[in-house]
């Protein structure tokens, strides 16, 4: 007999964890798209496909937001949906240079509402040189659409003799531009009222010349990828997967998280470490260039607070270990069940 007042999920139904960029989201990845869609290309499992036509090395990359709520304090699903596609083509190396825009509408929203979220992506897009050229617009029945859903895709260039050197070795350094957490915790704050002391902003940036600033002090950038569901602990845990005869090492007291934000956690139950973030990049590079990257950053408004959080080591081979606080260690693993649903 089930138990009075828990819902069994039947095995064969989508959850909501299945959006959340860890374990679940991964296993639906795996068992359905990937197996059917197979191809070399899609296979690289990278956040943009890449590949070449004629002499060009292009980059192109696809994402939905269904963000709830719609605004939020630091930006709104308009300016989402252009950053969002935007890193995804800048961590891949390219120069993003175009965009579409599909806009799904709920029947009754307010014009004035989309107006302002038109206007805070063209502003997100002239800012960074990126042209919306083509979209589309489809308006459903009131109830069958939270307010509005948005579709972009984005198609960059990578400069030629430029590769993202994929060798990750023992002794390099994993860097990241800011604070994590703000994201997923602004939206917290928005979606159930919560009025802070210290008001948390998303971070929400495009970060493609953040990231061009880094392609020209080094040849040796090992990763990189924008730091979103999931957050800081699945990546690194997704970079273990596919690297797993070497071990991580992240130091908790170098990893930049606000105090408002660890507040909030405690409150919730919620880990730093998982928060999702819509303005930060982690990247591994070689020793020698990692100091250089983080004071170029720090001359930028979107990496004033970079840091080095830890290294690619010989030992806990196949693990992430977290450096505690405390003096102790901790195994982090990938995110497996779902801290916040739609928060992109």
């Amino acid at each position: 007999m089930p138990i009075i007042g828990i819902k069994i999920m039947n095995n064969d139904e989508i959850l909501l964890g299945h959006g959340s960029g860890g374990k679940l989201t991964h296993d639906l990845l795996d068992k359905i798209f990937f197996k059917y869609f197979n191809n070399p290309i899609l296979n690289k499992k990278n956040d943009s496909a890449v590949f070449e036509i004629n002499d060009a090395k292009v980059a192109f990359t696809t994402d939905s937001y269904v963000i709830n709520p719609i605004f939020f304090p630091g930006g709104d699903i308009g300016k989402l949906a252009v950053c969002g596609t935007v890193n995804d083509l800048a961590v891949s190396g390219a120069n993003p240079l175009y965009l579409t825009a599909s806009f799904i509408i709920e029947e009754g929203l307010k014009f004035s509402d989309l107006e302002k979220i038109v206007k805070s992506m063209s502003e997100e897009a002239k800012k960074i040189r990126v042209l919306i050229v083509t979209g589309d617009t489809k308006v459903v029945n009131k109830g069958e659409c939270d307010k509005l859903f948005i579709n972009t895709s984005g198609i960059g260039i990578i400069e030629k003799g430029y590769n993202l050197n994929n060798s990750i070795k023992v002794g390099d350094k994993i860097l990241i531009n800011g604070f994590i957490g703000d994201h997923e915790i602004a939206i917290l704050s928005k979606r159930n009222s919560i009025e802070l002391k210290d008001k948390i902003i998303s971070d929400c940036a495009s970060l493609n010349n953040l990231i061009k600033k880094a392609i020209k002090i080094s040849k040796n950038i090992k990763f990189m990828q924008d730091i979103t569901r999931g957050g800081l602990a699945t990546i690194l845990s997704e970079i273990i997967t596919k690297n797993n005869n070497i071990g991580i090492t992240i130091d908790e007291k170098e990893i930049p998280v606000r105090e408002s934000v660890k507040g909030l956690c405690e409150i919730f139950g919620f880990d730093p470490l998982y928060l999702a973030n819509e303005g930060k990049v982690l990247m591994i590079v070689a020793k020698n260039d990692a100091e250089k990257i983080v004071k170029e950053w720090k001359q930028d408004k979107l990496g004033k607070d970079a840091k080095i959080i830890g290294e690619i080591v010989n030992e806990n081979i196949g693990k992430v270990i977290l450096k505690t606080v405390a003096g102790g260690n901790r195994i982090i693993d990938m995110l497996s069940g779902l801290q916040l649903p739609r928060i992109c």
